[in-house]
């Protein structure tokens, strides 16, 4: 079993990467779609969640809204820590009974774990190679407010303000041991993926 970290910055393209690693065989595990699922109404998050934050981050449908929610953690670090600290724990659970599945079914399979901050809590090191997928910061911007991001549909400023917080991609390639140029085509950050993928499927016992 190959376990490989995916990760980049706001809008850099990484999650692209993954789905195609995906499409080309690799069981993809996206951390923000298992953060979505246990702040969902009943999941194991969403308790917690509220307790903490209070029922002003709720919709009317009583299911958190994640933009409201950010916009209280984003700008104070004491509560986006304390955030991470109810929303990583269970991610990782979720993370952890989904890889142990596909490695019964795939001994010699390649799970590709994505997620934002793998470099910034360390947790890169648990992976056997690392992917960084890199642009520049001006198509970080332009690409997350024209296309809203997870769902978010944020500003300019809203981005930017994420992006400072964030550490900066051409730090992340530094630990890189595949960096996959997302600034060009679609089709040329396939042709990268494609390249990765097979140097990945090379570890791998025939």
């Amino acid at each position: 079993m190959l376990r490989i970290g995916l990760t980049g910055g706001l809008a850099s393209g990484k999650t692209f990467v993954g789905r195609a690693l995906s499409e080309m065989g690799c069981f993809l595990i996206e951390a923000d779609q298992l953060g979505h699922q246990v702040m969902a109404k009943g999941a194991e998050a969403y308790g917690p969640i509220v307790a903490e934050f209070g029922a002003a981050i709720l919709n009317q449908e009583g299911e958190i809204d994640r933009r409201r929610l950010g916009a209280l953690v984003f700008g104070n670090p004491q509560l986006l820590e304390k955030l991470n600290a109810i929303v990583h724990p269970a991610v990782r659970l979720r993370s952890r009974e989904l890889a142990e599945a596909f490695a019964r079914r795939e001994p010699h399979g390649i799970i590709v774990y994505e997620a934002a901050i793998l470099i910034e809590t360390g947790s890169f090191r648990d992976y056997d190679r690392l992917i960084v997928a890199s642009c520049t910061p001006e198509q970080q911007v332009a690409r997350a407010v024209s296309r809203g991001t997870s769902g978010d549909h944020l500003t300019r400023e809203e981005v930017e303000n994420r992006l400072r917080r964030q550490m900066p991609l051409e730090e992340k390639v530094k630990y890189a041991d595949y960096v996959i140029d997302t600034s060009g085509t679609k089709e040329h950050t396939l042709e990268q993926t494609r390249t990765v993928y097979a140097s990945l499927r090379s570890l791998q016992p025939s």
